[in-house]
């Protein structure tokens, strides 16, 4: 296989399935490597076939290839250019804040501090006699 494929070669390839954790893709008659979730685009994936779907054609970067174990390590977010913003995980929705939840017994961070910062000086004080 090494005299077939290299590290940074470029190639076509066909999606030949697809799992939860990367995209087989067929790069000949005989050979197979698979693009980790990581490796399938810029930014976060929850779901592969958001992006690639079976029998599809795309273009491939080859990043290593394993002769011991027939591995071929393959990415389609090294053929693409990089966005020019950083690409982040979808926002979380926040829920509302009730005010009656504070008062039940849950403290934010910020309400918490002071508190902490009066136990944290009664310990002090205990070390240092």
């Amino acid at each position: 296989m090494a005299n077939k494929f290299e590290a940074g070669q470029v190639l076509e390839g066909k999606v030949t399935g697809i799992q939860p954790y990367g995209a087989f893709i067929a790069l000949d008659e005989e050979t197979q490597g698979l693009v980790h979730i990581s490796e399938i685009t810029h930014g976060f994936v929850k779901d592969i076939n958001d992006h690639l779907s079976v029998g599809e054609e795309v273009k491939v970067k080859v990043l290593n290839v394993d002769d011991e174990k027939n591995k071929v390590s393959l990415s389609i977010r090294a053929t693409e250019e990089a966005p020019k913003r950083p690409v982040s995980k979808p926002n979380k929705v926040q829920a509302p804040k009730q005010e009656a939840e504070t008062a039940a017994g849950f403290n934010t961070l910020k309400d918490k501090l002071q508190e902490w910062i009066e136990q944290s000086e009664e310990r002090e004080g205990t070390f240092k006699k």
